[in-house]
């Protein structure tokens, strides 16, 4: 009897994630894949072993007996291939030996550290964490300068494959002296005629801020102060007679306490994504899926 040959290890990722996902679909999302070619990777797997992985049915796959075995086989085989990529990559140092990460300025200042914490716990790779906008974070994955990235604005993510980590809302605030503090109410017109103390283009904040608005056919006015900082924006309402529009992750504390005044805005809804997005070519794996894995638990 021939020896049977080892599925590639892309294969083996493929089973491993319907298995995980308990869809081709699901799988296909995850992987940054056609449902077709997941679908063609598993039949390929199961004739090359000989063995039915899965059962299917129109409510998605079940694993079949032998195939809970060879799952279970498959995701030791791909832990101990991370276990090798990671070595070879300290050995050579390969810069795919730390884990670079590209966030948005709310999800690094608020998100990540949490994250981290977790992830250190369980894998001892180096970590750099780069703070930028959302189009900057875009552009950085794609170029292959990252690992994994995080944006906070709604819309296209271009060519990357992306994962929903968390659901954020934006808040209209100012300090109790502020004219609007004392009605804690204003309307979209007077809103969007304002000039607030607001993040620069290509933020995820200010590119939210700027749909709602366009959605009720309104316009925002020119920034009184461009400021690329989450943490410059807050202490610049505190201190001054400004507006802004901020994450609620960034100033609840500071509304619980009284420092600051949410301002309600009549039919005007800011709640956006936060999503994790990487190159689909390139199979998460090691401390970069990790980070993905732990981001993803913090939505339950």
């Amino acid at each position: 009897m021939p020896a049977r040959r080892l599925p590639d290890i892309a294969a083996l990722e493929v089973i491993v994630s319907v298995g995980r996902l308990g869809s081709m679909g699901a799988a296909a999302r995850d992987l940054g894949l056609s449902q077709q070619a997941v679908s063609s990777r598993v039949r390929s797997v199961e004739h090359e072993l000989g063995v039915e992985i899965f059962v299917r049915s129109p409510s998605g796959v079940e694993p079949t007996e032998n195939g809970r075995l060879l799952l279970e086989w498959a995701n030791t085989l791909l832990e101990r291939a991370a276990e090798f990529i990671a070595g070879v990559d300290t050995l050579v140092g390969n810069k795919h030996a730390t884990l670079v990460v590209a966030a948005s300025m709310t999800v690094a200042e608020y998100l990540v550290p949490g994250w981290l914490t977790t992830l250190t716990t369980r894998v001892g790779a180096r970590i750099s964490v780069r703070p930028m906008n959302s189009a900057e974070v875009i552009t950085t994955v794609r170029s292959g300068d990252a690992d994994l990235g995080f944006v906070e604005s709604p819309g296209d993510t271009a060519d990357l494959a992306a994962a929903l980590v968390a659901t954020d809302e934006l808040y209209v605030v100012a300090a109790p002296g502020h004219p609007w503090s004392q009605t804690g109410a204003v309307s979209a017109a007077e809103l969007a005629s304002t000039p607030l103390i607001q993040r620069e283009p290509g933020s995820g904040t200010r590119i939210t801020y700027e749909r709602a608005l366009a959605e009720l056919g309104l316009v925002a006015a020119d920034p009184l102060i461009e400021l690329r900082s989450v943490t410059a924006i807050r202490s610049s309402v505190l201190t001054s007679n400004g507006v802004t529009v901020l994450s609620r992750l960034s100033i609840a504390d500071d509304i619980a306490a009284g420092r600051l005044v949410r301002i309600d805005v009549d039919g005007m809804s800011m709640i956006r994504p936060l999503r994790a997005v990487w190159t689909p070519h390139v199979t998460m794996r090691g401390p970069a899926r990790e980070l993905l894995d732990v981001a993803l638990a913090s939505t339950t």
